[in-house]
């Protein structure tokens, strides 16, 4: 009899969770323009993806920027955040060397506040926008993120991001913009194109993970260790760097990813 009752309850369990998920409806708007810019590469890259469940509100959304060192990646949705009860901003942005530096910056900042401004219409809470990316997307939501005068032409307040959570993203200034002056990766530069520029106390809670030291590429790791230690120093109370042992520049996305779904539920506690 107990056995009956004890399996009886698990029937009923995995039944309820399959009922919420079939419950939950996800649906994409696709290629939306985020900017004023009329230049045609603009109104070709400006625009983004939103992924979002459709009866559900006051969600949580990951504004999400992609890899590929500033010269290239397109907009996607990664898989390990869709049907999480989130929602996904996947952004587009302008390339080197058709644009230099701060564009794409610019760019950034530009997709984080059509996020504020709109994300309500599709039931989610501005009080809950994460920004977050891998590489160059991690370097992205660095700058966005610490350099308020970005979201500031945009009137947002950057310490109003709910989180910082950059994969792998560089902390000195990108090798892209030294590459576009002539100014080789291996000598780092720290100037207004750098987030540890822009250290300082009062920043949105950040989160820094990098692959494996051993495995990473150009220093990162070391690069993020600092940026941390100097948050620290600075007096920030919420900020963490997590080094995920075994894994390269690129493979360490994917178990990012799991970490970014942790961290993100404390948004979701009363």
């Amino acid at each position: 009899m107990k056995n009956y009752i004890f399996l009886s309850l698990i029937f009923f369990l995995i039944g309820a969770q399959t009922l919420t998920a079939q419950e939950t409806a996800y649906t994409t708007d696709e290629n939306i323009l985020y900017t004023s810019d009329a230049s045609e590469y603009a109104q070709e890259r400006c625009r983004l993806d939103i992924y979002y469940p459709e009866n559900k509100t006051d969600f949580t959304t990951v504004v999400w920027f992609h890899g590929g060192g500033i010269t290239g990646g397109n907009k996607f949705i990664p898989e390990k955040l869709k049907e999480q009860g989130i929602a996904v901003v996947a952004v587009n942005y302008r390339l080197s060397p058709k644009v230099k530096c701060p564009v794409y910056i610019e760019d950034a900042a530009a997709a984080v506040a059509w996020t504020f401004k709109n994300i309500e219409k599709y039931g989610g809470s501005k009080d809950k926008i994460v920004v977050s990316g891998h590489s160059a997307g991690g370097y992205l939501t660095s700058m966005v993120g610490l350099d308020k005068h970005y979201l500031a032409a945009h009137d947002i307040n950057a310490d109003d991001i709910a989180m910082l959570i950059p994969f792998s993203g560089h902390t000195v200034t990108h090798f892209t913009i030294r590459d576009e002056r002539r100014i080789p990766g291996t000598q780092a530069i720290v100037d207004e194109y750098a987030p540890l520029y822009f250290v300082r106390p009062d920043a949105p809670p950040t989160i820094f993970i990098t692959g494996d030291r051993e495995q990473e590429m150009l220093g990162r790791y070391e690069e993020n260790a600092y940026m941390w230690r100097m948050m620290k120093v600075a007096g920030h109370k919420n900020c963490k760097l997590m080094e995920l042992d075994g894994f390269n520049h690129g493979e360490m996305a994917s178990p990012a990813l799991e970490v970014l779904l942790k961290e993100i539920r404390v948004l979701d506690k009363p």
